[in-house]
């Protein structure tokens, strides 16, 4: 009697074991992964753009077979860009959808908000569409982040263009908010390694659309290089008040700024203006053959143009899809982190650095690049700046 009770209790264990060692959202035929974007909110735009990069490179991957004989389902949620949406749409794809990965979620706030949701479940985070250094710190099993911060961007990008152009005075305007913050810190940080310093600073309320006391602050403290810690509307409308006074510094901004809605809101003002990148905006008309093909596949399934943040949701499904390959048949949530923490993904296309993740290195590369507003488009401007 005893011996049976025994048996019973190692086959309940082996039981477990096994139970432990599958992980939801993978049969036979599916791999399930799930996103949640701003469909209906302030960022739907690069939210729907995100959302169209994921699904060309799933058709892409299911055309050709799948993923060791699985084909990719996506499942997409809106956040309207709220973090407690973000929770709802986070507990739909995990409890009822039982999604694998949660794949290119974007915004920080909502982010931090989804994933307790997940973890609870074992579920990853992979390549969330944020600078936020949360995205991959402190160290977590289940985070995994691409995007060189704010912060890194600025510390490596100000002092090395303020020396080419012998600023005299460097100075800041920024949202007064962890973003805008992080992005003076990464500066005021940079310059400070460099034996400069930061001279005049003024700050806007986020919402804000009329700049010209705090530019007219910078113009008066005679500042020649300004940061912005801005994105959109407000890099717009900084630069043109600037430029109405006659202020002409040389101005730089973050990714954040680093979007083609810079010059085609803004016009010719708008020339000039340096920003910090890592993979470069996907004109259908451009140089590089490779990125001209890749643009005019996307507007001729979504008959739109494509833009960066087509190519961020694009990347995010082409690296999971070479992890999950890469973990073999037998795809789990820890055959997938033993995948990725052993990966080296080479340069894409669109110019993005090479990444490596490691069990302790979830953040693929803090390096990042400048690109230039010429003749109304992004043009790259420089190399790498590792930190």
């Amino acid at each position: 009697m005893k011996a049976r009770l025994t048996l019973t209790a190692a086959a309940l264990a082996l039981s477990a074991g096994a139970a432990m060692a599958q992980s939801q959202g993978v049969s036979k035929t599916e791999i399930t992964i799930g996103s949640i974007q701003d469909l209906s909110g302030p960022l739907a735009g690069f939210g729907k753009q995100v959302r169209l990069g994921m699904m060309l490179r799933v058709d892409e991957a299911n055309e050709q077979g799948g993923v060791n004989g699985r084909k990719l389902k996506l499942q997409v949620e809106d956040s309207g860009y709220d973090p407690r949406k973000a929770v709802l749409a986070a507990q739909k794809l995990v409890n009822q959808d039982k999604i694998f990965a949660m794949v290119g979620h974007i915004g920080t706030a909502q982010n931090m908000a989804a994933m307790p949701v997940q973890f609870q479940k074992n579920v990853i985070n992979f390549f969330p569409v944020t600078a936020a250094r949360e995205m991959y710190e402190p160290l977590h099993k289940l985070k995994y982040s691409f995007a060189a911060t704010y912060y890194d961007q600025m510390k490596g990008a100000v002092p090395k263009l303020a020396k080419e152009k012998g600023a005299k005075k460097v100075c800041a305007l920024y949202q007064d908010d962890e973003f805008g913050l992080e992005v003076f810190r990464g500066a005021e940080d940079g310059l400070k390694a460099a034996g400069m310093q930061m001279g005049e600073v003024t700050t806007y309320k986020r919402g804000a659309t009329d700049f010209a006391s705090q530019v007219q602050k910078l113009a008066s403290a005679q500042c020649d290089f300004v940061v912005l810690g801005t994105i959109i509307r407000e890099t717009i409308g900084a630069i043109a008040t600037a430029r109405r006074l006659g202020f002409n510094p040389t101005f730089i901004g973050s990714s954040a700024a680093y979007t083609d809605l810079i010059h085609k809101l803004g016009g010719a003002p708008m020339n000039g203006l340096y920003a910090t990148m890592t993979v470069q905006h996907p004109y259908l008309d451009e140089a590089s053959q490779p990125i001209r093909f890749w643009a005019n596949k996307y507007k001729t399934k979504f008959n739109e143009d494509p833009t960066v943040f087509s190519v961020y949701g694009y990347n995010a499904v082409d690296i999971f899809i070479k992890a999950a390959s890469k973990a073999g048949a037998n795809l789990s949530t820890d055959s997938f982190i033993k995948a990725m923490d052993s990966m080296t993904v080479p340069p894409d296309i669109f110019g993005g650095a090479e990444q490596t993740f490691s069990a302790t290195k979830r953040l693929g590369s803090n390096a990042s690049r400048l690109s230039q507003i010429q003749d109304g488009r992004w043009k790259v401007v420089s190399d790498y700046v590792k930190n």
